[in-house]
Parts: C-alpha cells; structure tokens; sequence
C-alpha cells in the first residue's frame, strides 16, 4: 500500500514553508469515495499514468488518485477533503497543454472534470454560452452552428474550453478574435477551500463591465493554481457569410514577416496569418503527400461577406506581390480551402515524423511586430549553425511564434542542445520586450523566467494572491509561481 509522504510545499509564504501530513492511501480514497462514489475514485496504474502528462516534453509524473466529479456540488466536495487532508489537487481536462501543466509534481489528487460536459446556458440572442470544463471548442462549434454562431479561439487541438481559459489559449485566429482573455465573460470557479464563486456575478453575461476587479482575468491564465474552473461563459460570433484562404511563398522569413508587418499597416482586418518555414513546408509536404516549394510560405484566411473578402485579397495580394512573392494559390470552397491549410493543421505530427524516434521540445515565444521578423531570423540562424532539426511556426499576425526541437531522449548532449537553444530564444524575445509564452504558458519549464520578464514586484503579488486563495500551497503545486 503506498502512501502520500510527507514533504515540503514548494511555495514560500510569509518566509516558511508549508508541510503537508502523511496520509496513508486507504484513508484518502476512503475520504474522496464518501465524497462522490466508489465509481468516481480510481487508484489503478493504468488510469493514474493516463493521467501522468500533457503533450509537453516533461516526463510523466502519475498523481496517487484520480477521481471524476459529474457536478460542481462534487468538486467542491472534494477540495474540501482535500484541503483538510493536506492534499495536492491537479485540475485535469483532456490533457492537450504543452508546459506540463497536468503533471502531478507533488503526487496527491487528480480530479478528471471530462464527466462535466454540458453546455448550461445558450443565448444566442446575445451572442454568448456558458458551458462546463468538459465542453471541448469542437463540441461546442457544432452545438451552435445551427443558428450560425461559432467559437473561433482554436489552439489547435480539440481542448476543454475550461481547460483554455486556465491556460489563456491562443491560436490561428487571435489576430481577429483575440485570446481566451478577450472571450471569457464569467467564470465559475471552485477555490482550494470549496467555496464556489463566479467571477463576475452569477449569471452575469455583460460584455463589459466596471463593478470592482476584474476577477475572471485573475483565473484566465491561472492554470489550475488558484482553483478549478468549472464553468465559462463565453462570447460567441456570427460564422463569416464568406471564407477565402491563400497561400504564397517568399525566398526569406525577413521577407514574409515584413509582408505581413505592412498587411497589418494597412489596416485590412485578416482573420489568419501564419509562417511556416521552409523545413516545416518540407515536413508537411512529406507527412500529407503535398507539393509545396519548400520556402517560407505564408497561409491567410479573410472572414467576411463575400465584396469585402475579395477586396481584402485584392489589398494583400499587391502587398505580397510588391514584396516578392511567388505561387499565390487561392480558396473560397470549403473542401479546397481545407486543402490549403491541411500542411497547418498538421505541423506537429509532420514535425515529429521528420525524425521518428525523438522526442519533441515544442516552445512558443511573442514579440512585438516590429521585432519579430529579427527575433525569428536570429532564431532560425541559431538553429542552423547547431545543425538541429527544428520546424519554426509562427501566428505572425500577433507576434508569436512557435519551434519544436526534436532530439534523441538517449543523446544527453543532443537533448543539452535542444534545451539550450529554447533557452535562447525565450532570453532573445525578452530582450525585445516580448514574451517568455505567447499561449503555451508557464506550467513547469518557464517558471524561471518570470522574475526578469514581470519583476520581484508582480511576482510578490502573485505569491500573495497565492496565499489568500490557497494558503497550503495545495493547487497543481510546482506551477507557475517561481521558486
């Protein structure tokens, strides 16, 4: 019978540490089982690895237990055992995060919250819904398709919507629409202690308000350390009457960035801009059986009626032109523009597949526009010199831009590299004012760049902040908060 053994908090409040009791593995699922049911409690090897890691490059650390809340009411049962035990609680939804923001550092509780998938409020009428942490963005689309209404914050993967908010998510999109942290209205969320709040007033679903802090940007981004978000209300939009895509290639980065830096001057209001670098083209040409030009190429997409997407084309097509493109390939058909974007959608796996047998370090830094096109190039130039296989994905309308290194897990030197040059690029966008994690976020392996990028300051108010929601340190402890 194993054992939750004693050890010390990583978080340092008010200058000691909080320690945590022993607690003996019967008594604990004996306590989470009175609860919410047996059916809901697990211990078995086989469901704690499933719930051991993330997509990152982390290794996998199994919590002791798993458990499945069905209803708020639960969650909130189960942070209060968990709190008077002295417990870790890890928040978990699909598992789709890239900083191991799942990864069960200090052992304890993993509360699986994918039983909770109902969406709770629509209103169309006001363009908003409010759904639980089980509700993926795909689910989510086709609920509400039907009144021609779409979510269009799209990370990539088919995330929990809940899941999202804790981490801020990003994507493709956020040149348009924004980040989580512009679409979240409200937040219903369980504290270590069990109280249930919503962070701006139950039922509220106002597009903006002034009544006092603003709380759900507090959780938006928190990534599980301050409680769990069992619920979101979410702003919806209007599926565009009209969908074109392109795709056009230039001979440099420099060249494709400063294209898209004076399409961005030019005030046309693009929906997608993203750089694939000419070994990402490769790799996707490989992975899908395309036939690209390996070169940087550019992929857009213009929402819209159907006038003012062929008059945004027109616009950045003369851009392009005067700053040197070459294969301008054009889609408004939903199956050819599907075509066009399939070398996107697929850059992970066509990554990973250019070296079977590695492991991949996926990282993400932002800049400022204007830096962009220098930080990338230093980047990639810093890349090449190593002799490292690393594809380099940019959401360029934004300034962020993502790399995934790939290196043999048996290779500690290769592996050191890898490391090394991540350490790089993060330190090269934060001379520039830019970001350590445009949308990855923080999880494990970015806490220690936090001091330089927000100062001792901000970061004592995090750790205060810290204290008063979760005095013990007990919420997905190990994440975040520098140490």
């Amino acid at each position: 019978m194993f054992q939750i053994s004693q050890r010390a908090s990583l978080f340092a409040f008010s200058g000691s540490f909080i320690t945590r009791n022993t607690v003996k593995n019967s008594t604990l699922v004996q306590r989470l089982t009175e609860c919410i049911g047996a059916d809901k409690v697990a211990s078995s090897d086989a469901v704690r690895e499933q719930h051991a890691k993330d997509e990152s490059y982390h290794e996998p650390q199994p919590p002791d237990v798993v458990v499945f809340p069905s209803c708020v009411q639960e969650v909130s049962a189960l942070a209060r055992a968990c709190t008077e035990l002295r417990v870790p609680m890890i928040p978990f939804g699909t598992g789709t995060g890239m900083e191991g923001g799942v990864v069960s550092t200090h052992k304890g509780v993993c509360v699986d919250l994918g039983k909770m998938d109902e969406v709770t409020g629509y209103n169309p009428e006001d363009f908003t819904v409010s759904v639980q942490p089980g509700v993926t963005r795909l689910a989510l689309n086709e609920y509400a398709k039907g009144d021609g209404l779409w979510f269009p914050v799209d990370p990539g993967a088919d995330a929990s919507l809940c899941g999202m908010a804790a981490t801020s998510a990003s994507g493709t999109n956020a040149v348009r629409y924004g980040t989580m942290r512009e679409n979240v209205l409200n937040l219903e969320v369980v504290l270590a202690d069990g109280t249930v709040i919503h962070t701006a007033g139950e039922g509220r679903r106002t597009r903006k308000t002034a009544a006092g802090y603003n709380l759900t940007n507090l959780f938006v981004g928190s990534e599980g350390t301050l409680g769990f978000i069992t619920g979101a209300t979410l702003r919806l939009y209007g599926i565009p009457e009209s969908m074109t895509s392109a795709v056009c290639q230039f001979d440099t980065i420099n060249a494709a960035v400063m294209a898209v830096q004076e399409v961005l001057q030019s005030g046309v209001p693009i929906a997608r801009i993203e750089l694939l670098d000419d070994i990402m083209i490769m790799a996707a040409n490989k992975y899908n059986g395309l036939s690209y030009d390996e070169k940087p190429s550019l992929f857009l997409e213009f929402h819209g009626s159907e006038s003012h997407t062929e008059e945004q084309t027109k616009v950045v097509a003369e851009i392009f032109n005067d700053a040197g493109c070459s294969g301008f390939q054009w889609a408004s058909d939903l199956q050819e523009r599907n075509r066009l974007w399939k070398a996107r959608h697929t850059c992970l796996y066509a990554a990973m597949a250019l070296r079977p047998g590695t492991r991949q370090l996926s990282t993400d830094v932002c800049v400022p526009i204007s830096q962009l096109a220098d930080v990338i190039v230093e980047t990639k130039q810093d890349i090449i010199d190593h002799g490292v296989v690393a594809p380099v994905v940019g959401h360029v309308g934004d300034g962020n831009f993502h790399v995934t290194l790939l290196y043999d897990p048996a290779d500690p030197k290769e592996k050191e590299l890898s490391f090394k040059l991540a350490d790089r690029m993060v330190r090269r966008a934060q001379r520039v004012n830019g970001t350590c994690t445009g949308e990855h976020g923080v999880g494990i392996g970015k806490k220690k760049y936090l001091e330089e990028e927000l100062g001792q300051g901000s970061l004592k108010v995090m750790g205060a902040i810290k204290q008063a929601l979760d005095p013990y340190g007990l919420m997905n402890p190990g994440k975040v908060i520098p140490t």
